[in-house]
């Protein structure tokens, strides 16, 4: 792990070098004398590496963070340092363009051109994080989508079920962000709230948030939950008591079942993989086998051996589809992709299927682009083949 904190420091140092580059070439235009433009370099520089020292240190222990700070110093800082991400690797291409025409004979002074053209990639990659940071990770959409599910009663055709995963509920994603996200939920007004883990982003100052949050879900047939690994990175027994006290069925490796009428459903959950807790063994033992069966798992490497078990749904979360996709076919352009088989969207294999949801809230910056924030709606159906129906965004 410290070699992960060197290599960020490292690459922010250098992801910061053309940025520098970009300030000094508007500080020369402004005529400041050379050793006040040293200085302000070696400032920003500094400052650069101090501010993520302190996000990085948010991010072992989450800890609340009043209005303003979040508003005028975290969301700014996030937007610049995206912002130098995003700059970098086009400063660099079009380096490589100003060299080229420079040793081809191209007029006029080369430091200049480099500096105007690190001024021009830092502003377009100003406006490409502020978008991700400040708007889209705050425009949830909604989407439903249609299940085949096999052996489903009749009583349970149409039956909705809302999931809603990876809050990280926490100092970057406060209470009041996710009390929007469960008014847009209950007003759904569904049968069955699945929720899939990482309710939190690390610690335990936020339980109490949680909870309170999590506890107003209301469905006809209640919310049930799993945990996921980031629940467990501080004590997660204390927010599970919270959550069970509040009326939400928290499944550690345990299962359900849901009647109406003559018909009967199976929810099962099974616990995190990460800290070792997943059992699907005990998840599942005891139950009904010719009844349907729908598995909530916050990591989807578990589906494949879920659906060697039966289950004809399974509702997983975790990875974000990687923050970052590309616009319209996220769910197979993604960053996550790099890391998982099971890593956005549908999958399905035979009579099961899984989905891989993108989550609400955010882990490391901030910041989503292309990978929208999502409520999702899953409606059972009894036909024979999968088909899906996508709603269209709306913003919360």
């Amino acid at each position: 792990m410290r070699r992960f904190w060197i290599a960020l420091y490292t690459f922010t140092a250098i992801a910061h070098a053309p940025f520098a580059l970009g300030v000094a070439r508007a500080l020369t235009r402004a005529s400041v004398p050379l050793p006040a433009l040293l200085a302000a370099l070696v400032s920003i520089s500094v400052a650069a590496l101090a501010l993520l020292r302190g996000r990085v240190a948010n991010a072992r222990m989450d800890v609340p963070l009043a209005r303003w700070k979040l508003h005028l110093v975290e969301e700014p800082f996030y937007v610049h340092w995206c912002a130098t991400v995003v700059s970098a690797p086009l400063f660099a291409l079009g380096a490589l363009v100003i060299i080229a025409r420079h040793l081809l004979g191209a007029s006029g002074s080369i430091f200049s051109a480099l500096g105007d053209l690190a001024l021009t990639t830092h502003v377009a990659g100003l406006a490409l994080s502020f978008y991700g940071v400040v708007v889209r990770r705050r425009w949830v959409r909604v989407r439903t989508l249609d299940i085949s599910v096999p052996g489903l009663g009749a009583a349970f055709d149409g039956y909705r079920i809302a999931q809603l995963s990876d809050l990280h509920i926490g100092g970057l994603a406060p209470r009041r962000h996710a009390e929007r996200w469960v008014a847009r939920a209950n007003a759904l007004d569904v049968d069955l709230v699945a929720l899939t883990g990482d309710y939190v982003t690390s610690g335990v100052a936020f339980h109490h948030d949680i909870a309170g949050v999590l506890t107003a879900l209301r469905a006809r047939d209640g919310v049930v939950a799993v945990m996921g690994n980031h629940d467990y990175f501080g004590d997660g027994e204390p927010m599970m008591s919270l959550l069970r006290g509040g009326g939400v069925t928290v499944l550690c490796n345990e299962h359900r079942t849901i009647t109406r009428g003559d018909d009967r459903l199976v929810i099962a959950g099974v616990d995190d993989t990460y800290t070792r807790r997943a059992d699907i063994e005990r998840a599942l033992g005891g139950r009904d086998e010719r009844l349907p069966l729908v598995a909530l798992a916050h990591d989807p490497q578990l589906f494949r051996e879920l659906a060697r078990r039966g289950a004809a749904l399974v509702l997983s979360g975790h990875t974000h589809w990687g923050q970052l996709a590309l616009p319209f076919v996220a769910e197979r352009v993604n960053v996550s992709r790099l890391s998982y088989r099971y890593h956005a969207g549908l999958y399905f294999s035979g009579a099961s299927t899984l989905y891989v949801h993108p989550g609400l809230g955010t882990t490391g910056p901030p910041v989503r682009l292309g990978a929208p924030p999502e409520i999702t709606v899953l409606r059972l159906r009894r036909a024979e083949a999968p088909s899906v129906t996508v709603g269209l965004p709306s913003a919360s």
